[in-house]
């Protein structure tokens, strides 16, 4: 065989294979990263409007699948990005969809402190009316076989697929979640290169974010709640005086007062999610503290009753029978009905305030609006824009 029938054979060779839609390992090589050329993986999955959705009926001539969810402090940050990407390229041609990867049963309380909800379908929708998503947002936690398919490793993470629904390009939508420091449009750029007719010039960037939380995380929310639970619970006795004190705030911190008692209903139905939200916030500068209207010798009920809720949080009671003067020490304006809940901040201005039972989520974003975080600057301006 001539030299020249050699070549020109493995010249063919290595072409195929150039051509041959693949997998390229990332960070998780047992759902390894779609490849650049590869046709887009079916599916279909539940959305927040209660539909059933299929990548066949996204029919425009380009397709942007966003994997996104909403616990996730980085993904939050690029929901506007997302949302403006769509504004300004829907008219051209390019549909877009949204897909939560996470199961939400493998997300552990303590990785919940940036956020007012987790990653379940009910929450995703939840979190789409707040921040006005302008795009279909489905959810693939209950089997991930999708997430598997495309090989999402963090979120946010993109694909970008062509008319016949080949990838052309794959992974980052910018250069940095904070929006003032990016300098590489990476998403548009691609989407640009398309709609010209030209091959995208960089195909291929690093998706950065949270990871994706696999199911083979469960077992870590499950040892944390019983680590949790395992915590002690203790009640201390309070006077007019302590109450005065905490009033004003000295602790430092964003603080959530609670005042309930073991006789009122709607006490008792809204005190896990207190409690679930300091267990969200706890590692940030951020306390619990519950106070029982209970006389004080009534003492025996509110322990039993704080110990069926777990409530291992900063737990106080009445130490007077003067349940009007305790009261009156706490806020001379406050009706005397219960529930009664506010949020201070350092120093004791007012956050948040209800009288009855609380808004969790509006409660829960005074909270993140105002929990000063100096290794995630930009974090609070999310929450505190309307």
């Amino acid at each position: 065989m001539k030299v020249s029938t050699v070549l020109s054979l493995l010249a063919f060779c290595l072409a195929a294979f150039a051509q041959e839609p693949r997998l390229t390992p990332r960070v998780n090589n047992m759902h390894p990263t779609l490849a650049v050329g590869s046709p887009a993986p079916d599916f279909s999955l539940p959305g927040i409007d209660d539909k059933i959705h299929k990548l066949s009926e996204y029919q425009d001539p380009i397709l942007v699948v966003m994997f996104l969810c909403n616990h996730c402090p980085t993904s939050q940050l690029y929901e506007g990005r997302m949302k403006k990407l769509v504004e300004d390229y829907q008219s051209k041609g390019v549909g877009f969809v949204g897909i939560n990867p996470n199961d939400p049963k493998a997300i552990t309380l303590s990785e919940l402190g940036y956020t007012d909800v987790s990653d379940s379908v009910e929450e995703m929708k939840i979190r789409a009316a707040y921040r006005h998503f302008n795009f279909p947002y489905l959810y693939d936690g209950e089997t991930q076989s999708v997430t598997q398919a495309y090989g999402a490793q963090a979120t946010p993470h993109v694909f970008i697929f062509d008319k016949e629904r080949m990838l052309r390009y794959e992974g980052r939508i910018d250069n940095a979640q904070r929006e003032s420091l990016v300098k590489i449009q990476d998403a548009r750029l691609a989407l640009d290169a398309m709609l010209a007719g030209q091959p995208v010039a960089v195909a291929h960037t690093p998706a950065f974010g949270c990871s994706t939380k696999w199911k083979s995380k469960i077992d870590s929310q499950v040892q944390e709640l019983k680590k949790i639970e395992a915590e002690p619970v203790n009640v201390e006795m309070v006077s007019a005086e302590d109450l005065k004190k905490l009033r004003s705030n000295p602790t430092g911190k964003v603080l959530l007062i609670n005042f309930w008692a073991t006789w009122c209903g709607p006490c008792i139905t809204e005190f896990p999610a207190l409690e679930e939200t300091w267990r969200m916030f706890r590692r940030r500068d951020f306390d619990l503290v519950t106070i029982s209207s209970n006389y004080p010798d009534e003492k025996t009920g509110v322990i039993k009753t704080l110990q069926a809720q777990h409530a291992s949080s900063r737990n106080l009671q009445f130490a007077s029978d003067d349940t009007y003067a305790l009261q009156a020490a706490f806020d001379a304006k406050w009706d005397a009905g219960l529930p009664f809940t506010i949020v201070l901040a350092p120093g004791g201005k007012v956050l948040y305030q209800e009288q009855g039972e609380v808004d969790v989520h509006a409660m829960r974003r005074a909270i993140l609006a105002n929990l000063e975080n100096e290794t995630y600057v930009g974090h609070p301006a999310y929450w505190a824009a309307k």
